[in-house]
């Protein structure tokens, strides 16, 4: 059977993707043979080899030990964007640091430059960075840096217009400015004054939206669990918490916990100092940050938006959890579990007590930081959220 070149392309991928014991089941397989789809896709024959050998320095389980010299990193991780699209070169260089114990080995100041900037890098820096050589801190704080602007500069809009255009919409003033005007409103309290004659809608009252809004409408508390399995939501929340700290109509407080707690609220300025402020990994105790939470963060019940990220992987008490969660709920503090606040795929959490959480009032559910967002606005417009979560699940 003859193959389009499109299809021997497709082979040529799957044979680097396999490795060489591919070809023990066809010969057709060979790197020879497929040097023209190479050529096709504007890679230099002969350097077919290389590649093979770069993705065999990952995935050969043949191959011992953690491979070759320390500039090997940075062309090997070269040759992976000569032919894999950026997602797969983040993918193949997670598996490098799971897979071959390479952490130690990425974090040096020749290698640190050509690492793919995503989350899990920045986690992963973040989880190990008592690993990194002086020379290298720099580096690695830059390209924290550079992640959580970017992750911001993508969010910020949208949180703002959301934030506002819910509490701006919850209020009406005698402030009679034309863009302020209710249109809504004024033509469903004002359908008697019909004119059947002259088509036209005479209104006897004209409904305004408030122009001023009030400084920290809302408090907002964010727990998040710093645990390892937590890595990705901690960059997420703290992204997230300064966003909410620069808009006026919410005063934010953000805490870290593990069996240890981190109050970062006056760190909110600057989410890279917050970042590195955690301590990634070690037990988990959420009782205990709820307690504090509930003693320092809790004002005004019934202006509080409190979002627990984590888990439900409990190492204190679970029994004295669930009360004190409940107590919020009664007290009509507006209760959230984030189970995990990524773009990837489904959390996995403690079942058993996220049921519990549930039975008492409170959702637990995965979130994406766009579905934050969106939850947020629904809290604010005291809107019910379950139809919101239903159409996402």
């Amino acid at each position: 059977m003859t193959l389009s070149p499109e299809h021997r392309e497709a082979l040529l991928r799957w044979r680097l993707a396999l490795g060489p014991r591919a070809e023990e089941v066809d010969r057709g397989l060979g790197l020879d043979a497929l040097g023209a789809e190479a050529e096709r896709l504007g890679i230099d024959p002969a350097r077919l080899g290389e590649l093979d050998e770069a993705l065999g320095f990952v995935y050969d389980e043949r191959k011992g030990g953690r491979g070759g010299s320390r500039l090997y990193v940075p062309r090997w991780l070269g040759a992976l964007r000569e032919f894999f699209r950026h997602d797969v070169v983040a993918l193949i260089q997670k598996d490098a640091i799971e897979r071959r114990g390479l952490t130690e080995l990425l974090f040096e100041p020749e290698t640190l430059p050509f690492l793919e900037r995503n989350v899990d890098l920045v986690a992963t820096l973040l989880s190990a960075r008592s690993l990194v050589p002086d020379a290298a801190k720099d580096i690695a704080r830059g390209i924290v840096r550079e992640v959580v602007d970017d992750l911001r500069k993508k969010l910020e809009s949208q949180v703002r217009t959301a934030v506002y255009g819910a509490l701006r919409r919850t209020a009406h003033s005698p402030i009679k400015l034309a863009r302020n005007i209710d249109w809504r409103r004024t033509i469903g309290k004002n359908l008697r004054g019909w004119d059947r004659v002259k088509k036209l809608l005479v209104p006897e009252r004209i409904h305004f939206f408030a122009n001023q809004r009030r400084r920290h409408e809302w408090d907002v508390a964010l727990l998040v669990d710093q645990s390892g399995s937590m890595a990705e939501s901690v960059v997420y929340s703290a992204v997230m918490a300064a966003i909410f700290a620069s808009l006026d109509v919410l005063r934010t407080r953000l805490l870290f916990f593990d069996t240890e707690i981190i109050d970062a609220s006056p760190l909110l300025g600057d989410p890279v100092e917050v970042l590195f402020s955690t301590q990634l990994g070690g037990g988990t105790d959420i009782n205990r940050a709820v307690a504090y939470a509930q003693e320092h963060f809790i004002e005004r019940p019934e202006k509080t938006l409190f979002v627990l990220i984590t888990d439900l992987y409990e190492g204190g008490d679970a029994e004295q959890l669930v009360a004190r969660m409940r107590q919020l709920v009664d007290s009509r503090v507006r209760t959230l579990c984030l189970l995990a606040l990524s773009d990837h795929g489904r959390p996995s959490y403690d079942h058993a007590l996220g049921a519990r959480l549930e039975e008492v009032g409170v959702p637990c559910f995965g979130c994406t930081p766009r579905l934050l967002v969106d939850v947020i606005e629904r809290v604010l417009k005291n809107q019910d959220i379950a139809p919101l979560l239903a159409e996402k699940r």
